[in-house]
């Protein structure tokens, strides 16, 4: 018999697994389960709160001259001919 993988959603419950996802496996199979905790959700309302908190914190154009006089400092050294 060939060994097929797939992924399948599950919430735990009490404990339990609960599966998310219909899975299409006869009744009694027995499957080996790899457990991988998935991302978590993207929290947008703490993304929007944040929003503006730095104002009047940094001065948005003095960071930004820096940014570009940093691009112009190369790190490597020059050759010797």
């Amino acid at each position: 018999m060939p060994i097929m993988g797939s992924t399948v959603r599950a919430r735990v419950h009490k404990g339990r697994l609960e599966l998310i996802d219909k899975v299409d496996l006869p009744e009694g199979a027995e499957i080996a389960l790899t457990i991988t905790e998935s991302a978590p959700a993207r929290d947008f309302d703490a993304f929007r709160r944040s929003a503006g908190s730095w104002c009047g914190l940094v001065d948005a154009d003095k960071l930004i001259r820096n940014i570009y006089r940093d691009r112009l400092i190369s790190p490597r050294k020059k050759p010797r001919l």
